[in-house]
């Protein structure tokens, strides 16, 4: 039986092992870290349950076919269930807009709230759905880096279509374009930061999320967001893959441009493991594409242009117990900056975090009660920062808390300072630290030109037989259902293993 060892266990990484085991290999997961999800994880304090990373849940059916792929229920192992409401919006004007599930619903609050016509939104969630459409086969399903996909009927379809992509114009160009209240375009501007890109430079092409919420759907797990992570480690060890925590892989060893063998390092006291140099046939990397060439093949070529590119957005993330439930507040919210422009200015070319910056609160006590005490709340309080490149992040973070709690209180009329209980802090540092993110990014390169998709790493060495790449920081990009959608590509590539 051939043998694959997988590096990091992110929710790429669980979702290869699971492709991989079910096509015959001999699966051995390792990761540095004590859990499995790198920022797909959770943690307690004091009291109060918090998701650390991603917090919104899109594309369910990327979850649940890899249960059905090896002939299991997925709801023996995974439940959620679908939104009636997307986001609560609030603006410093005192303006309120509840985004609906449901796309008419929405529009006509759009329009009884801001005066923009419903059936402009109606006609942006149509034209969202059509790129997504157009894109998704040759985009999220297939490798941008095989001839095979550039001479297929889907990519004829995206050339006979490609004035209708938004491939020449922004984010922002766009929006402004079919929206006149700057509200909205500021609402649907807000879509880049989906993969940690700037709306007034990245293309218009990204117009394509918003259709995966108001016309496929957002959903909650009901045991958390980490439920995922729980229930697919759970099924891949069904199938036999075997997890290694605590154990660090400290180089990926080449012979006659060949992957031969890793060598681990333990972190802890796993004893399982014979460590040291172990061979195996195919090595996938779930850790960041950057650090994977740097770290891990220090005496290979590095593909230096892609590697170098400026990254994506990374975040600072306060989580907070609060006490006391606020009914003005979803499960998602945000409270938009009245200066958009600058705040993406100051982020990626000042390299700090705006004085009035959004703010992200998500609450998911507001479905899942257990996760505060009674008549509290779990807030993951998320601000959008610059890519660790060496600031004072103590001043920044310090700064910012300050301008966050008040940019809340203002708006929800009360001394949020005064109710926090417990906080935790993540910071672009820590999330480079615990998830091996290089300098923090969120997404691996930015999205901020028109070829971004194409500054991507495969999801396959060129050079290196046998070795491949899945995860946020290499093709499709960053994400859930980016990085569900990087280990079937995979998958599908490796099916020419030799």
């Amino acid at each position: 039986m051939k043998k694959v060892a997988i590096i990091g266990a992110g929710i790429a990484g669980i979702a290869s092992a699971i492709r991989l085991a079910h096509k015959g290999f001999e699966v051995s997961v390792f990761e540095a870290n004590a859990y499995a999800g790198g920022k797909l994880s959770s943690f307690e304090l004091e009291g109060y349950r918090f998701d650390a990373g991603p917090s919104l849940f899109t594309l369910p059916n990327l979850v649940t076919e890899l249960f059905e792929l090896v002939g299991q229920n997925p709801n023996n192992f995974f439940e959620y269930e679908q939104l009636t409401e997307i986001c609560r919006y609030f603006w410093e004007d005192k303006t309120r807009l509840t985004a609906w599930a449901e796309p008419v619903k929405f529009a006509q609050e759009v329009e009884e709230v801001t005066g923009e016509p419903a059936e402009k939104i109606i006609q942006f969630l149509k034209d969202s759905a059509f790129k997504y459409e157009v894109l998704d086969g040759l985009f999220l399903q297939d490798s941008l880096h095989k001839l095979s996909t550039w001479t297929s009927k889907k990519a004829l379809k995206g050339y006979l279509n490609l004035p209708k992509l938004g491939i020449f114009g922004t984010m922002n160009q766009a929006n402004q374009k079919l929206f006149k209240n700057p509200k909205i375009v500021q609402l649907f501007n807000r879509y880049a930061t989906y993969n940690g890109s700037n709306p007034y430079q990245t293309p218009a092409t990204l117009n394509i999320i918003p259709h995966l919420e108001y016309n496929l759907g957002a959903f909650f797990p009901k045991k958390g967001m980490v439920s995922i992570t729980n229930s697919l480690v759970k099924l891949a060890e069904s199938l036999g893959v075997k997890f290694y925590f605590e154990t660090k892989v400290e180089e990926i060893i080449i012979e006659n441009g060949k992957v031969k063998r890793v060598k681990l390092s333990r972190n802890g006291e796993n004893k399982e493991n014979n460590f040291g140099l172990i061979p195996f046939d195919v090595v996938v990397s779930n850790m960041d594409v950057t650090h994977t060439y740097r770290k891990l093949l220090p005496n290979e070529k590095h593909p230096n242009f892609l590697l170098n590119q400026p990254k994506s957005s990374s975040g600072v993330i306060f989580y907070w117990g609060i006490k006391k439930k606020f009914p003005a507040l979803d499960l998602h919210n945000i409270l938009f900056s009245d200066n958009y422009l600058e705040e993406f200015n100051t982020m990626f070319e000042k390299k700090t975090i705006y004085h009035d910056p959004t703010v992200y609160i998500n609450i998911t006590s507001k479905h899942k009660p257990d996760d505060a005490p009674e008549g509290c709340e779990n807030w993951f309080v998320l601000i959008n920062a610059p890519a660790n490149e060496g600031q004072d992040w103590d001043e920044i973070i310090a700064q910012t808390k300050e301008n966050v709690l008040r940019k809340i209180s203002r708006i929800l009329g009360q001394n949020i300072s005064e109710l926090i209980e417990c906080e935790q802090i993540l910071d672009p540092r820590t999330i480079e630290s615990k998830t091996s993110s290089a300098q923090g990014a969120l997404y691996g390169n930015s999205s901020n030109n028109r070829f971004a998709a194409f500054l991507r790493h495969a999801n396959f060495s060129s050079k290196i037989k046998n070795l491949y790449f899945v995860g946020g920081s290499v093709h499709p990009g960053g994400g859930i259902p980016l990085a569900l959608s990087s280990a079937k590509i995979m998958s599908n590539n490796l099916k020419n293993f030799a």
